[in-house]
């Protein structure tokens, strides 16, 4: 493609039929009012107004989409014509710094570029220079200047923002996109190197003994969150489950300690109450160091000067809420929220007592950090960095939620560090994973049918008498816990339905019996096995057949106190004698090391597929040496197979949030749950 002419006319000559290009040039030029002239082969445009405006919107995508040649006559009658560019500066204020983002137009004014602009004119002229004005440049200035204010209202051809310093690596991200050349403050670019690139950052003061303990990438974690400390800033690390992020977190408190001395000010870890054992034990093993209590049950401190003289306080979420006051009465090093799902809801007792916590550094420690919808993120970023996500407004159109969304991800990635075992520990072995589909049998499948059909009509009586959305919101859970129960077990399931199924060990389950097939199988070949239910009563019906059959297995559901809880994980974890450790999915699907096992069995989908990942990889994590399988068993036909559907829009959702892609936020609405059934 050969271009010549000058600001007043354009001749261009297209390429060959043959080229890729030809038809969507040939398609563009006809669009913009260029004719042919049968005697040179060539593509005219005679206004100058028209070349003007066709040089502005397209001459950039001519160079280098097309890859056009400009013939040095085109160049020496253009050479008045200069592109507007794009201007940015920065400067530190008191808390942030102030980001002036305009658009550069020669000599033109801002009067004279706003009058072109409003005008819809692309180029304006000034000093005898002619000024184009691209059209897409100024489309992603519009962009970028509303995602530092969050709002709309246009292109302004100058505008100053104020920036808190926890944007530094965000908003250079944007600026860059546009003006390449952009040169912050030497602080900012402090701030914001060490985050964009983990090569960059500088180890973190551990302990010689602790580091050497250390892979490499637990080091860079360890620097990532030392930094984000000293930067006065805060952070998620998500890494997936079993790659140390409890490690990670003490190897950063032990760098704490060793940096202040003995007079350091004590830190804080709020964890579930499963996993204050977990905790303590592994402080006393990779750092002895810290002075650490545990501030739980029988065990609880009181008074002005409770936490003198100690490094590292462990609490539970309840006892949290319960100590709300003498834990906001004096301010600690640095908070560190586990299984920081916990505060998903910001309006939780939970979250309010832990964001009332006075501390210099803030992290979580999550592999989900969001589980339902993007509002969880912002919950967790309220107890960080307290109003650095904003909250969009109610009732926003879908492009302008979508937009808010994806601003939400930008904010949000500089602060979340994710790793995947594939990623960063290759030595681990494979994880395969298989669905086993269970047909119910005749009475099973009469069972489930009728309460299949008692639930739809339960909801359309609800419908046809008004009933508001809560109550229904009820009715369909219900509705839908009954069915799953059915897919489980008819002995499950409460009230006379459950009388009219065959007597039996098993009672006609299906799943039952895949199950002991299983275990049949695994017994054969060696393997240790760890079944996960989210029905206690289940896990019970399933104890009481092993001890049937002389199978000793291990047991632990939310009920149990800490100290049996990790007997029973030290019981299973110690010998080959007790082949089988049955567990609730909630109280065991997160925190606990059982690497000897090899064999994960889910009973039971859950909504969430992260949960059910977390489970399985209490046996697929750091020390495991044997390959890992996991079976999930689904009634065929059944809710539970829908539930895998809802499945893949979760997966869909949490890589929204690590990789900061475009995938939408998702909830269960009434209208999900009524699919469902």
């Amino acid at each position: 493609m050969i271009v010549d002419g000058s600001e007043h006319y354009l001749a261009v000559t297209l390429p060959s039929r043959e080229h890729p290009s030809y038809g969507e040039v040939l398609g563009l030029l006809k669009r913009h009012g260029f004719l042919p002239e049968p005697s040179n082969g060539k593509w005219w445009l005679r206004d100058r107004h028209k070349t003007l405006s066709f040089l502005a919107e397209h001459g950039e995508r001519l160079r280098g989409e097309f890859g056009a040649r400009f013939t040095p006559n085109f160049e020496k009658n253009t050479s008045k014509l200069i592109q507007a560019e794009v201007a940015c500066s920065a400067s530190e204020v008191p808390g942030g710094y102030e980001v002036t983002l305009g658009l550069k137009a020669g000599a033109a004014s801002e009067a004279e570029i706003r009058s072109a602009l409003a005008a819809g004119r692309g180029y304006v002229e000034a000093a005898g220079q002619v000024v184009l004005l691209d059209s897409d440049r100024i489309r992603r200035l519009g962009e970028a200047q509303r995602s530092l204010t969050g709002q709309g209202g246009g292109v302004a051809t100058r505008r100053a923002h104020r920036i808190a310093a926890v944007r530094a690596a965000e908003v250079e991200s944007i600026i860059e996109k546009l003006s390449p050349g952009f040169q912050p403050p030497a602080t900012w670019r402090t701030r914001s190197a060490s985050l964009r690139s983990l090569s960059a950052l500088r180890p973190a003061p551990v302990p010689a003994d602790l580091d050497g303990r250390l892979r490499t990438y637990q080091r860079l974690g360890t620097a990532w969150l030392w930094h984000l400390y000293a930067s006065e800033l805060a952070g998620i690390l998500a890494d997936e489950m079993g790659l140390g992020k409890t490690v990670q977190a003490l190897a950063f408190l032990a760098a704490l300690k060793r940096a202040q001395g003995q007079n350091a000010t004590p830190s804080l870890v709020v964890c579930p109450a499963s996993l204050l054992e977990n905790w303590r034990r592994e402080a006393a093993a990779f750092a002895p160091e810290l002075r650490t209590e545990v501030h739980h049950g029988g065990n609880r401190a009181s008074g002005a000067n409770a936490f003198d003289g100690l490094d590292l306080v462990l609490t539970s979420y309840g006892t949290l809420v319960r100590d709300a006051e003498l834990f906001a009465s004096r301010a600690f090093q640095c908070v560190i929220s586990d299984e920081a799902q916990h505060i998903k809801n910001r309006r939780s007792q939970n979250a309010r007592a832990l964001r009332s916590v006075p501390a210099r550094g803030r992290f979580a420690l999550t592999g989900t950090p969001l589980e339902n919808s993007l509002d969880d993120l912002r919950s967790l970023f309220d107890f960080l960095l307290p109003g650095y996500l904003d909250r969009p407004p109610e009732g926003l159109r879908t492009a302008d939620r979508a937009w808010a969304d994806e601003r939400l991800r930008a904010q949000a990635a500089p602060y979340i560090l994710r790793r995947t075992k594939v990623a960063v520990a290759p030595e681990l072995p494979e994880k395969l994973e298989q669905t086993i589909w269970c047909e119910m049998g005749p009475a099973q499948a009469a069972l489930y049918r009728r309460i299949q059909e008692g639930a739809e009509q339960e909801i359309i009586d609800l419908e046809a008498s008004g009933a508001g959305e809560a109550r229904l919101r009820l009715a369909v859970l219900t509705q839908l816990l009954r069915l799953r129960q059915a897919c489980c077990d008819p002995r499950l399931v409460p009230g006379p339905a459950a009388g009219e199924t065959p007597p039996g060990p098993y009672a006609d389950s299906a799943k039952l019996e895949a199950l002991r097939e299983l275990l049949a199988e695994a017994a054969d070949g060696s393997h240790r096995v760890l079944v996960f239910s989210q029905f206690a009563s289940l896990l019970a019906l399933v104890r009481e057949d092993l001890s049937t059959q002389g199978i000793p297995c291990a047991y632990l559901d939310g009920s149990m106190p800490l100290r049996a809880r990790q007997a029973e994980v030290d019981r299973f974890q110690s010998g080959a004698d007790v082949p089988v450790f049955l567990l609730s999915l909630k109280a065991g699907g997160a925190g606990l090391n059982l690497t000897a096992a090899d064999t994960v069995v889910h009973f039971d989908p859950w909504w969430n597929p992260a949960v059910e990942a977390q489970a399985t990889d209490r046996a697929h994590r750091i020390g495991q040496r044997r390959v890992v399988t996991s079976y999930r068993l689904i009634a065929a036909g059944t809710v539970e197979e829908k539930v895998l559907g809802l499945q893949e829009a979760k997966r869909g959702l949490l890589a929204g949030v690590f990789e900061a892609s475009d995938a939408a936020a998702a909830r269960l609405s009434l209208a999900d749950l009524k699919a469902l059934m």
